[in-house]
């Protein structure tokens, strides 16, 4: 099963597809990626001409790629910073609405589980995301922008969380 991650902006959001390890990974191999990128928007736009766009390219990847899971981060806004996250329920949105189309399980998780899922610890910084990512795909440099990383270790951590898989050691 391939599993999509995104991580919602209203100007950047974030992608990761991977194939779902299973039997694989217990035998001690890594995840395999799929593809992983950007949906980008322009800030003069107007919203709901952006957030069409949000919605029609998630639309297009889960066409191509069929993924059977898609995973978000739990929304959270920080008091000094509504609005931050008013913007990115609009993308978020979006994301659900393809799911709801297509048919598409969605899984929530707060970031802390995502972050202790991947790395460990719950309060790892993107940094620290980056490269266990990097290093559970075995890929040659971390994946940039960090939306993508972001996006990634959503997708990873539904293995983990879910499945129930040990934290390999990557060390």
């Amino acid at each position: 099963m391939r599993i999509l991650g995104i991580d919602p902006g209203l100007q950047i959001t974030g992608y990761g597809i991977i194939e779902d390890p299973s039997a694989s990974l217990r035998a001690g191999n890594k995840f395999k990626l799929i593809e992983a990128g950007v949906i980008r928007t322009k800030t003069g736009e107007p919203v709901q001409a952006r957030i069409a766009g949000i919605f029609d390219e998630i639309s297009k990847i889960v066409m191509e790629h069929k993924p059977g899971v898609l995973v978000l981060e739990k929304i959270y806004s920080h008091y000094k910073h509504p609005t931050t996250a008013i913007l990115m329920g609009h993308a978020r949105a979006m994301a659900c609405l393809v799911c709801g189309k297509f048919d598409v399980e969605l899984k929530n998780y707060p970031s802390t589980r995502i972050k202790k899922a991947v790395t460990g610890n719950g309060h790892a910084s993107k940094q620290q995301v980056q490269r266990i990512v990097q290093s559970l795909l075995k890929l040659k440099t971390p994946p940039e922008p960090v939306d993508v990383s972001d996006a990634l270790a959503m997708a990873i951590s539904y293995c983990y969380i879910e499945k129930k898989y040990d934290l390999p050691n990557i060390g």
